[in-house]
């Protein structure tokens, strides 16, 4: 029998996913889910003005995206205030992540990531080879200065550090990010994925010149503006790095509604401003819940919570297992001391007020 001849590499990597979502197990039991609470994503929904444009445009989907995304990359370079040269548009942080990954490693680099944190970073370092080095969270926060210790000790290639943080929802200060900037190893890259930069409090945002040769921040219309499904993101980085995108990105791959509902949603900040109130609202009601039960919600600059169980991994796994039966679909950290907690999108009432009352016998039922 024929096969193709994978190559060594391809054949010694898994195909699951970083992610199970949660469709599988909706499809395995023939049930849908109750309250979708696991995948961090915006439940309140992005801008009637984002969702008007994504059909406009959608009348013209015979066209292929323009390449160069101008118009967005005009827009948020506005927005910024640095130039369109420091803009890159990409397919969500995850594309955009895959592409810097390609860009940069090969087999055998070296990187530096937190243990636990976001792992499509891993998933992409590992299919092209990369060595994955970690150091653990310190008190449930990323430690930056760690994270560049280990850089310098093993020669990285790429530090990866999301603030605010997924999964935990912690963050630091932009001034604690700066301050370290000049640490930053020679030939070293700094990854500041800052997914959740909309929805966290003043002063989250580094304060750094654009043009700095180390670092490159990611974000997304995904959380804050309500667009996961669309997957639009966008990096911002010195003109030669991001000039360098174009060596290897998917010119092709943009989507034109996708960019239409992302310029709209920009454009919507009032929209914004009223989710993150809802956001705000619906993490008092989580921290209620949570402490009704006798656990404890982590403070969260996102758009979820974690919630300590006072117990271990095993425990918070079963609490998800249970909490599935309820028809509640949330997700956990994968690695200890952080697999200890489960971790709850914020939704509208009538989401949480289903998980108040699965919770409890999801509890009872472990």
């Amino acid at each position: 029998m024929s096969t193709p001849r994978y190559t060594d590499h391809i054949q010694s990597l898994s195909s699951e996913s970083p992610f199970i979502g949660p469709e599988r197990h909706e499809r395995a039991t023939g049930t849908p889910f109750t309250a979708r609470l696991g995948a961090n994503e915006n439940i309140f929904g992005p801008s009637p003005k984002a969702i008007e444009a994504m059909a406009q445009a959608a009348q013209d989907v015979w066209m292929y995206a323009d390449p160069e995304a101008y118009e967005l990359r005009s827009a948020l370079a506005a927005f910024h205030n640095v130039a369109r040269e420091n803009i890159l548009v990409g397919e969500g942080i995850d594309g955009l992540l895959g592409d810097l990954i390609r860009l940069l490693i090969s087999a055998g680099d070296a990187v530096v990531t937190s243990a636990g944190a976001y792992p499509t970073f891993n998933y992409h370092v590992t299919g092209y080879g990369g060595t994955i080095h970690t150091v653990p969270y310190v008190e449930d926060h990323e430690d930056l200065p760690s994270l560049i210790a280990k850089a310098r000790e093993v020669d990285a290639k790429l530090i990866y550090i999301a603030n605010p943080d997924n999964p935990m929802g912690t963050h630091h200060a932009g001034s604690t990010i700066t301050q370290h900037l000049a640490d930053i190893p020679d030939d070293c890259l700094l990854i500041l994925d800052e997914a959740y930069i909309e929805l966290a409090p003043a002063g989250t945002e580094a304060q750094y010149d654009i043009e700095h040769p180390k670092v490159i921040r990611m974000r997304t219309f995904s959380k804050g503006y309500g667009l996961a499904g669309a997957r639009a993101g966008y990096a911002m980085g010195a003109r030669d790095l991001i000039k360098n995108f174009d060596k290897i990105r998917l010119h092709f791959g943009g989507n034109r509604a996708s960019h239409a509902a992302a310029l709209a949603a920009l454009h919507d900040q009032d929209w914004l401003a009223q989710t993150r109130a809802q956001i705000e609202a619906a993490k008092q009601t989580i921290a209620q819940i949570a402490q009704d039960n006798s656990l404890t919600a982590l403070p969260s600059a996102t758009n979820f919570v974690a919630i300590d169980t006072h117990k271990d991994g095993t425990f918070a796994k079963a609490l998800v297992g249970a909490l599935a039966d309820q028809g509640i679909f949330v997700r956990m950290p994968f690695v200890a001391p952080q697999n200890r907690c489960i971790r709850i999108s914020c939704g509208r009432p009538q989401d949480l007020e289903a998980f108040a009352k699965a919770l409890p016998i999801a509890l009872q039922n472990i």
